[in-house]
C-alpha cells in the first residue's frame, strides 16, 4: 500500500513539444506495484497548455481546480472543477488553462499502454 500527499511526489515539467507551464506528478504507478493503471495530477499554469497531441491509449480526466478547455478537433469544451472528460485512443486533444489560477487534473491511464511499445515514460516523460 502506499499512502502519500501528493505534494511529497516531485513534480516534472512536461517534456513533450508543444507543452507550455505544465508540470506532471505520477501519484501511482507500475512502480508502485500498480498493475493496471497509471494516476497521474497534471497542473497547467494560468495560459499554459498540453501539446495538441494524440496516442494509442485513453485517458480519465478529473478537473480538480481552475478553468480551462478541452480541444477535440476543433471544437473547445469547458472545464470547470467537477468536470470529467474521457478520451479515447488515437483521439487528438489538446487541455488548455483559461483561469488565473493552475488547472489541476487527475489523468488516469492504463498501462501496459496500448499500442505503445515502452513503459510509460515514454509515453508521458514520468518516471512512474
Amino acid at each position: 500500500m502506499k499512502v502519500v500527499h501528493y505534494q511529497q511526489v516531485p513534480a516534472q515539467p512536461v517534456d513533450m513539444p508543444g507543452a507550455v507551464g505544465c508540470l506532471i506528478r505520477c501519484l501511482v504507478g507500475p512502480d508502485d506495484g500498480a498493475p493496471s493503471f497509471t494516476m497521474r495530477l497534471f497542473e497547467v499554469a494560468p495560459g499554459g497548455h498540453t501539446p495538441h497531441h494524440a496516442h494509442g491509449y485513453e485517458h480519465e480526466v478529473f478537473v480538480l481546480e481552475g478553468a480551462g478547455t478541452v480541444l477535440e478537433d476543433s471544437t473547445e469544451h469547458p472545464l470547470r472543477p467537477g468536470s470529467v472528460v474521457y478520451v479515447p485512443p488515437g483521439q487528438p486533444h489538446q487541455f488548455r488553462n483559461t483561469g488565473e489560477v493552475p488547472l489541476k487534473m487527475l489523468c488516469l491511464i492504463p498501462h501496459p499502454l496500448r499500442d505503445m511499445t515502452g513503459p510509460c515514460p515514454a509515453a508521458c516523460a514520468c518516471d512512474g
